[in-house]
């Protein structure tokens, strides 16, 4: 039984859903959003509500129940609020900027690292430790984000590197915290 999947999902003013051949949209200020919907799930638009019914009781049906609810919240969300990330860098000489439709890093290597911004994204550096990336899709918001991440990872023992703003970096002691022990 999916509990999620069984939630209904309210439709905020200025937001249209339609779904026609399979294919859910969600039109908002913001933008559009589209997203297939598997034929085992029928999405009922009534009432400025989405609600999600199973055509059949199998167990794979319930996921996708979740599955699909899930996306068209996030879609729906995407389109009237929109979704923000923010990543920071942290070291000793370790910068950012936004250069037009780029974003050159500074991260301790012998060069600059350029980074293309997707065109449905924005991104601005109110400092130059910290980049904001917003777009109206989550999932492209938080993969270009893992991407600027992935350029360098946090270590552990002095938390240099580049992490979202609100992720716990665990630090390391030292190999100095263990001297004098045998």
């Amino acid at each position: 039984m999916s509990r999620i999947g069984n939630k209904h999902i309210l439709i905020p003013q200025g937001v249209t859903v339609t779904y026609a051949d399979g294919v859910i949209t969600v039109s908002g200020s913001k933008g559009t959003l589209t997203q297939v919907i598997d034929k085992v799930i029928t999405p009922k638009i009534e009432n400025n509500q989405i609600t999600f019914v199973k055509n059949n009781a199998e167990q794979e049906t319930d996921a996708k129940q979740g599955l699909y609810r899930a996306l068209v919240a996030n879609m729906v969300k995407g389109v009237s609020e929109g979704f923000e990330k923010t990543v920071v860098i942290n070291g000793v000489g370790y910068k950012a900027q936004v250069n037009g439709k780029k974003i050159v890093l500074n991260v301790g290597f012998s060069h600059p690292v350029e980074i293309e911004i997707p065109q449905d994204l924005n991104a601005v550096c109110p400092s130059i430790t910290e980049i904001k990336i917003t777009g109206i899709d989550k999932q492209r918001v938080g993969q270009f984000a893992s991407n600027i991440r992935d350029i360098r990872p946090v270590e552990p023992y002095h938390a240099y590197g580049i992490r979202y703003s609100d992720e716990v970096v665990i630090r390391k002691v030292g190999k100095a915290a263990g001297k004098g022990k045998k």
